[in-house]
């Protein structure tokens, strides 16, 4: 028995693979159809190139590595997503996968590896054998608005706009207005500067105009569609949240990013922004029914704000890094 591992000529070798490993791993996340994962693997993150290779264990297909190259920034690294199929696990699939990882970081002369993994014993006793490092630790947490209370929501959305006086909001879906697509993407790019990394060596990002469009023309071509909101100071945009989930309008979405710049904290836009934005996804998408997102432990402003609005932690994720 033998592991054989070269580059995945065909979307559809690696979407069993994803899939089982994902029912196995995060049971209550929706999972791509197959052709939103082929798009996926086809569009990769703007700003980044990507490399696919495919594991077989005895001829069977058995893990798949997708490497992720940043172009415009955090040119030292490499992003790690390594799948294995349950069936195959703990027979040197993972551990072959991850050493051609480390052999393209090395070829394309990246210094560090990064990936992630739902916290599990099973992970840290991998990490630690490819010699990985805990560098930041994330909560998931999630948001069942069967359970909603929207009274409450009216509530403290009129207790946030009793300190937001001089803001007005700004909503759209997709790509950004053009009179502020340059204020998303300098909020975009302080974000990695403004949100807890723990001991991850990441820089803050390079974003323009052009990457915020080809970001949101990705998410397009990935299947995706997004809901924003925002806070506006004169005609400036000075707070931004988003929500984002597949393109078929089926029933659980991702939040994602909430900014606020330095200079108009204080006035609780964030809670407003993203109270907000979620009755505008309710509104254009009125089968949502969950809601996950990500913050790091030490996020305690923003995991307190998410507590307000109902959400409820499920579990832990851990960002590893490899430092060749």
């Amino acid at each position: 028995m033998s592991v054989s591992i070269g580059p995945l000529e065909s979307p559809d070798d690696a979407y069993g693979i994803d899939r089982a490993s994902s029912e196995h791993d995060q049971p209550d996340v929706p999972l791509h159809t197959r052709e939103v994962f082929a798009a996926r693997l086809a569009t990769p993150p703007a700003g980044h190139t990507a490399e696919h290779f495919l594991a077989r264990f005895d001829a069977e297909p058995a893990g798949h590595l997708e490497l992720a190259y940043p172009q415009a920034d955090n040119l030292g690294n490499v992003m790690v997503e390594l799948k294995v199929s349950p069936s195959f696990r703990r027979r040197g699939v993972g551990r072959a996968l991850w050493e051609v990882a480390v052999e393209r970081a090395r070829a394309t002369g990246r210094v560090r590896l990064l990936t992630q993994s739902v916290r599990s014993p099973s992970s840290v006793a991998f990490a630690a054998a490819v010699g990985a490092k805990a560098a930041l630790e994330e909560l998931r947490s999630r948001l069942d608005l069967g359970e909603a209370d929207q009274a409450r929501y009216d509530e403290m959305l009129a207790a946030a706009w009793a300190t937001a006086d001089g803001y007005r909001l700004i909503q759209w879906s997709g790509v950004p207005p053009e009179e502020v697509i340059d204020d998303v993407a300098a909020l975009d790019s302080s974000f990695m500067a403004e949100t807890p990394t723990g001991d991850l060596d990441w820089e803050p990002e390079k974003v323009d105009a052009d990457r915020v469009r080809a970001t949101e023309e990705g998410r397009i071509r990935r299947g995706r569609v997004t809901f924003h909101t925002g806070a506006l100071h004169g005609d400036r945009l000075v707070a931004w949240t988003t929500i984002n989930c597949a393109a078929d309008r089926g029933p659980h979405a991702w939040q994602n990013v909430t900014l606020v710049a330095s200079g108009h904290r204080g006035h609780r836009l964030g809670l407003l922004v993203k109270l907000a934005n979620l009755a505008y996804a309710r509104t254009l998408h009125p089968g949502l029914e969950v809601i996950d997102t990500f913050n790091a432990t030490t996020n305690e402003h923003m995991l307190r704000i998410n507590r307000e609005m109902g959400f409820r932690v499920v579990e832990s994720a851990i960002h590893w890094q490899r430092d060749l």
